[in-house]
């Protein structure tokens, strides 16, 4: 199957759903992948390194986030930064897509129903 988009870049803050996501994106024809290092980027970035076609970003919803960054090695200078990247990126991306409550399969089916739309 031939290519079925320009390159889409996926990220976020769902480690496994990413890959799993671009894994089955490029078996329905998408050139799909996530960036490397992509937590260490802003959106713009990712948008310059990898030239995405389209940006994805996969979330958790906030109570998860908030979870997450109770950890005892975040500080509150941290855990500012953090959510400060998590609101830009909202900001910049084609699809912000929150994955908490989700499988796998449903969000393969708003990726595609969305990556149909935009076509």
């Amino acid at each position: 199957m031939g290519q079925r988009a320009a390159h889409i870049a996926i990220v976020g803050v769902c480690a496994s759903g990413k890959t799993v996501l671009a894994e089955a994106l490029r078996l329905h024809g998408y050139d799909a992948r996530t960036p490397a290092q992509e937590h260490s980027y802003s959106p713009k970035m990712w948008r310059s390194r990898s030239r995405p076609g389209l940006l994805i970003y996969l979330d958790a919803e906030p109570d998860t986030i908030n979870h997450r960054l109770r950890r005892a090695d975040w500080n509150e200078e941290l855990v500012a930064e953090q959510r400060r990247r998590l609101a830009d990126a909202r900001a910049h991306c084609d699809l912000y897509l929150p994955t908490d409550g989700l499988s796998e399969a449903q969000v393969l089916e708003r990726v595609l129903a969305f990556l149909e739309g935009a076509a």
